[in-house]
């Protein structure tokens, strides 16, 4: 039972999705303290005098109605940011090493896989030609 959990755990993909888990939340709390202390402060800035930020009261002086949409633009300035760092810094990387590892092994990456109808008409060729003792 716990040689069965062991193996589990020390597969790479477990570790790794550990690893990007954590660097996910400490760069998440980046983004966080960029967006709430540089962002925030300049779409609040668009804002006119009547409003907080972009957002408005539906029912006024009842806090509870307020529509915040500068908040909204920060979740998907924070979404953005971290998508960014994320292909930049993990997915770009290991599309290269895996490139890299397929040309070591012989496999060219950019060499596009027949079509089946390529490899149906180089069958037929291959058995209208004479033969010639090896196929």
């Amino acid at each position: 039972m716990l040689q069965g959990f062991k193996e589990f755990i020390m597969r790479g993909n477990v570790i790794e999705l550990a690893v990007g888990v954590v660097i996910g939340a400490a760069f998440t709390a980046v983004v966080t303290a960029f967006s709430d202390n540089l962002i925030n402060p300049l779409i609040a800035a668009l804002g006119g005098a009547d409003f907080s930020g972009l957002g408005f009261n539906v029912v006024s002086g009842n806090d509870a109605t307020f529509l915040d949409f500068g908040a909204v633009i920060t979740a998907i300035i924070n979404f953005l940011l971290i998508a960014l760092v994320v292909y930049f810094a993990i997915v770009m990387p290991m599309n290269k090493i895996d490139e890299a590892q397929k040309r070591r092994k012989g496999i060219d990456p950019e060499a596009e896989e027949p079509t089946d109808v390529e490899l149906l008409a180089e069958i037929r060729d291959l058995l209208q030609s004479p033969k010639t003792g090896t196929l």
